[in-house]
């Protein structure tokens, strides 16, 4: 379906980028690979040259570009040299993206301005400068990687920066399939579920990779919104949905450990939750009606079981302070100290600065510390926010396991 089509793709030196570039290979499509890694990067795989050889490997025909989407003539060179190379440019993937799940004071401007480049307006840029070209050809499609444009506030006061960049994504696909109607289709793809991908790897830490599913899912759905015709545009496509309307219903195909329970990805509000998703008076009173076993305080439980399974070896692997600011019933700030000898817990600030602050309300955190809420999970939906250091928190994850047996 795609045979001599020509996708210019941004970010496809590895992950999503790549795994939708190599779908269209397979058809025997022309590839321009617009991403910054020329060199190989220290820590993520993967280079526009390596991307290539894969491409070529798979049926494709590749053009290897150094783009770096914050540069404007960077993009026009290589949508020159792609036209020069294919004779034109079919389809756009505005797939480049930036990302920290910072707070609005956690952020640093240097940090905003990426993000805004290469979210907003590198995909801005990229699309005003492969439109030209689009224009003249048979079925030419935009698609940007952004989500559905959710104006739920919870997804905005964790990480405000980020928000406003991808829906800035978002926004380019509401302006641009009415301004091309009729010409030029546009159109944004999101997963349902988080993808495993070096980015996700860093953000996540190792073990997060169980409950992803691949980077095929997105280069199906891709695949299958690219090979429509042009009046199919202005839509804010979830992969799941897409696919399963398209017949496929084995999803376990697309999980990297199948059976295993899955993260929401972000922006996405989860319907399936039981009972209500706000936190309120009402819903406090239900869950206490409903479990009139549980101990007077179920925090102060926790932190009891939590000092009782303390070790050594527990402090000698993590070697960090943890605070949590609790809100609702039993709420106030508690600690957890696992770099002093002996390690402690209790109520109250730590006895030496803390290296992570978490904030949650009362019930999440007991539900975190009892198996039933993964910290990833309620991170990245919001009920769990981090100031300090990431990678301690990840650490703190792995403690909770081997302590889930005991709460």
């Amino acid at each position: 379906k795609l045979a001599g089509c020509t996708l210019f793709i941004t970010g496809a030196s590895r992950g999503i980028g790549k795994a939708i570039a190599l779908k269209a290979a397979k058809d025997g499509a022309n590839i321009v690979i617009a991403a910054k890694t020329a060199e190989p990067h220290p820590t993520l795989p993967g280079t526009i040259y390596t991307a290539a050889a894969e491409i070529e490997a798979a049926g494709g025909k590749a053009l290897p570009c150094v783009v770096n989407v914050r540069e404007e003539q960077q993009i026009i060179n290589a949508v020159e040299k792609a036209v020069k190379t294919f004779g034109g440019i079919d389809i756009l993937v505005n797939n480049a993206s930036a990302i920290s799940l910072t707070g609005t004071l956690e952020t640093e401007t240097k940090k905003v301005n990426l993000m805004m480049d290469v979210n907003v307006r590198g995909t801005y840029l990229t699309s005003k400068t492969c439109l030209p070209h689009l224009r003249k050809s048979r079925n030419p499609h935009i698609l940007n990687l952004s989500p559905p444009m959710n104006m739920n506030p919870m997804w905005f006061k964790n990480h405000c920066a980020y928000t406003i960049s991808k829906y800035g994504m978002s926004m380019c696909v509401l302006g641009m399939a009415e301004e091309f109607r009729g010409e030029v289709a546009v159109n944004a793809l999101w997963p349902k579920t988080a993808i495993h991908t070096a980015a996700l790897d860093m953000l996540g830490g190792s073990g997060i990779e169980k409950q992803c599913r691949k980077t095929d899912i997105l280069a199906d759905a891709a695949y299958c919104i690219l090979t429509k015709p042009k009046s199919f545009t202005g839509n804010f496509i979830i992969d799941e949905v897409l696919l399963r309307e398209e017949g496929v219903k084995d999803f376990d195909v697309y999980a990297i450990a199948p059976g295993h329970p899955l993260i929401p990805d972000f922006f996405l509000d989860e319907k399936k939750l039981s009972g209500s998703q706000r936190e309120g008076p009402g819903g406090a009173k239900v869950n206490a009606a409903s479990a009139p076993a549980k101990p007077l305080s179920p925090v102060a439980e926790t932190f009891r079981v939590i000092q009782g399974a303390m070790s050594e070896e527990h402090v000698r692997a993590t070697q960090g302070v943890f605070q949590f600011e609790l809100s609702g019933d039993d709420g106030g700030t508690w600690y957890i100290d696992l770099k002093t000898k002996g390690g402690s817990a209790g109520v109250g600030k730590p006895p030496v600065t803390a290296d992570v602050v978490m904030s949650m309300s009362s019930a999440d955190f007991v539900k975190m510390f009892t198996g039933k809420l993964k910290p990833t999970m309620a991170f990245m939906s919001g009920k769990l926010r981090i100031k300090g250091n990431m990678t301690l928190a990840i650490k703190l994850e792995k403690m909770l396991t081997q302590l889930n047996s005991k709460l």
